[in-house]
Formats: C-alpha cells, structure tokens, sequence
C-alpha cells in the first residue's frame, strides 16, 4: 500500500510538473508573438539614401512606397482575421542611411529596436548585400523577431545566385536580365561598330560592365569596345574629362549602368563635350537624365526598365494618369511598377499567411512570397521560390519628344519622352540561376 502511495504521489508531481511547463512554454510562446491590437498597422522599414548626393532617388522611392500602401489601404488594408489583428495598413517608416553602406547597417538596428520586422532598400547593390548578411546573423540569433528583406532596386545578380538568401527577395530584374533586354536592341543596331562602358566603381557597376563585355562578345564581335573603365561612386562632381575620352575615343555609344547624378552629370557633360553618339542604358529614362541631354538625346538614349508610361494599353495609362494626379508636381515623376508589384505580392503574402492560420511573422510572410503572382494595371508578375528572383515583364524604349508617334507622357516636365520599341515577356526575360536556397 504504501509503494502505490508513492506512486500516485511521484505521478502527481510529474503531472504537475508537465502542467508547469507547459503553462511557462504558452506564456513564452505568448511573449514572442502577442495578439495585434485591433487595427495595428502594419509597419515597413524603407532604408535609403535621403540625404546626400543621391537624396533624390530615395524621395522617389519613398513616394511609390507610400503610393502603393495608400491603395492596400483604401480598400480596408491587410485582410487577417480578428484574432491577428484584423484588417490591418501598411505604413511606410523611413530610416536614411545617408547613402552609406555602415549607414544603413546602423539603422537597420534602429528599424530592429522599433520592433520592425519587414524592411526594404534597393539603391545599392553593395548596401543590399550588406543587409543580407546582417538579417540573416540576426535572424539565427533572435528567432522570435525573424526580418524579412524585399529589395526594389539592387540588382547585382550574385543576391539571387550564390549569396541567395530565404529571408531576401529581389522584385527587380537583376543587371543580366536588363543586360540581355538592352542588347536585344543593341544587337539589331547594324550601324554600331564601336562601344565605350563606363560605371560606378561598385559591385553592381562592376556587375554591368562584366556582363556588357560577355554579351557583346557573344552576340556582337564585330562591335569594337573602344574604353572600359569605373569612376568613384556618387563622387564626382565634373564629368567633363570622362566625356571629353569619351568622345575622343569616336566611340558610336556608350553603355553604362549609371543612376542618380552620376548619370545626370555624364549625359550632360557628354551633351557639352559635343558627343553625338547613343547611350544604352539602365536609368537613362528619369531623374534629370532626358532634361541633361535634351535634344541631342532623341532617337539616341535607350533605356531598358520593367514598365514605361508609354507603354501602350489603356490600363497602363490608367495607372500612370493615377499616379500623376496624386503627385501633380513634375519633379516628383518616376513611378515605378516593380514598386507597386513590391507591395501588392507583400500583402497578398501577409493576407495567404493570416489565412493559414499565423502568426504573421517574417517566417510565414516568406513562405507565403516565395509563392506570389499579382497582377496590377494589367501587369503581371510571379515570384520564383527557387532563388526569390521576381519574374516580370521587360521593355526597352528610346527617348523622343513629347506628342511625337507613341510618345504621349514625358517625364519629370522635361518635354521629353520614351517611346517602346522591345518588350519583352516575363518568360523572355528569365534567366537561370545558381541559388541553392537554405530554407530555416
């Protein structure tokens, strides 16, 4: 009698002790992931220059951010259910790295601090890079506040090829794809036998000139690369002597990946030197680059992008009149669809995660994106899972004037346009990849 006694009374301290347990593991698992209070919003880090020589493309990048939210919110915000909070907006929280790679590793921990798990940035390759290894070191050591990475704009191919990351997704196409968009027009240029490239010396400049050197080789041997060189990133102040080799080189065009004022500054100064020939380029369509060429640039300055004003269907112009109304100012121009796509396929993914069954963490949110495809002013795009490299369409134009065949909206109020001449669909602008995703 008294070992069953015993028994009993160690089976009663055991329950008791699992009881225990178990009572600490829901309130710790409470902890790490407590019930939204109704209507929370939902908070995004935009981390980018905002001040500083490249202080304008980060404006720019903010007022498409804030664009894009204000259409998930009008229609209700995130749709979760009411134990998640229920529908829930976006908001935009701006962190300015000033440019700066250690920059915007500082207020990425800033963002982290705030209790912000979703951030974004793009313009810088380098920067882009740096923040993947942070969040991915975070994100072993601090499970219960996992980030998630949404890259607009950095498009070195290494970040969704051997540096691939679950926790980071690229919704641009990357410097090969737009490469190979652009040489679809530069192969079929009969009259072009000879090329000068030049970029900023930085993974992603670096990135296009490579590449600018393999595709010609390949598709156009019979085009002479008469210069070759990388200048200080967003460190020059007087283009002039890089235009005046330019144009000694009697090179026909030029082909860079320049953005911001270090293509402003070039085309300008190469417009001074008296240079006549063509640009091929990643961003020649915005941010002061066809106001710097003026008329020299028409028939001459090409662009490759992932949508264009011009773009002839009416659900496009639809979108484009859409945005010009909410920013009437011409110095605010430059929308960008890979933008809006960026946070449509976010909401959808947070809405697909709230209807799995939650929580709505950085984990669930990216399991939900790897699987994305939206569709916005009859554009449509996908997410590949395999390397998280966005699958969209693709097209290259050539600057004109504004009212001329095909050229109804010009940008930034310069009076000048851009005409498409090459589109190209989403599954003509895929490429492979080498990404060997590590999933957690």
């Amino acid at each position: 009698m008294k070992h069953l006694v015993k028994s009993l009374c160690s089976l009663r301290r055991r329950a008791l002790a699992v009881a225990i347990v178990g009572a600490l593991t829901a309130t710790v698992s409470s902890a790490q992931a407590p019930v939204p209070a109704p209507g929370a919003p939902i908070r995004i880090g935009m981390i980018e220059g905002l001040s500083g020589p490249i202080a304008n493309t980060g404006e720019a990048v903010f007022r498409n951010l804030v664009w894009a939210t204000e259409r998930v919110n009008a229609r209700g915000g995130v749709k979760l259910p009411a134990s998640l909070g229920g529908n829930r907006p976006l908001v935009i929280e701006r962190f300015d790295s000033k440019g700066q790679t250690e920059e915007a590793l500082s207020v990425l921990r800033s963002a982290t601090d705030k209790g912000i798990t979703i951030v974004t940035q793009g313009n810088s390759s380098a920067a882009a890079s740096a923040l993947i290894d942070a969040i991915n070191k975070h994100n072993e050591r601090d499970t219960a506040r996992q980030m998630l990475f949404l890259n607009y704009s950095a498009v070195d191919p290494i970040l969704t090829n051997e540096r691939c990351s679950f926790w980071h997704f690229r919704f641009d196409a990357h410097a090969d794809m737009r490469m190979s968009a652009l040489m679809s027009v530069l192969r079929d240029d009969k009259q072009l036998k000879s090329i000068y490239l030049i970029g900023q010396d930085y993974s992603f400049g670096q990135a296009v000139l490579r590449e600018a050197r393999s595709q010609i080789a390949a598709q156009r041997p019979d085009v002479k690369i008469v210069g070759d060189e990388l200048h200080p990133m967003t460190r020059v102040k007087d283009f002039m002597p890089y235009a005046a080799k330019i144009k000694a080189s009697g090179a026909q065009a030029v082909l860079t990946g320049n953005w911001g004022n270090d293509l402003t500054l070039l085309v300008k100064a190469a417009r001074e030197s008296g240079y006549e020939g063509s640009f091929y380029t990643f961003y020649g369509n915005a941010l002061g680059a066809p106001a710097a060429m003026g008329d020299a640039g028409i028939g001459k300055v090409i662009a490759v992008a992932d949508w264009f004003p011009n773009v002839p269907t009416a659900e496009s112009e639809a979108f484009y009149r859409s945005f010009r109304e909410r920013f009437p100012n011409p110095a605010d121009d430059y929308v960008h669809m890979r933008m809006q796509l960026m946070i449509e396929s976010l909401a959808q993914a947070i809405e697909r995660a709230g209807a799995a069954g939650g929580p709505i963490n950085a984990a669930n949110i990216a399991a939900q994106l790897e699987k994305g495809d939206v569709t916005l002013a009859g554009q449509r795009a996908r997410m590949r899972g395999a390397d998280h490299q966005f699958q969209q369409s693709l097209a290259v134009a050539v600057m004109d004037k504004q009212g001329a065949p095909g050229v109804k909206f010009d940008v930034e109020g310069s009076g000048y346009g851009f005409r498409v001449v090459r589109n190209l669909s989403p599954q003509q602008a895929e490429q492979p990849h080498t990404c060997t995703m590590q999933r957690p």
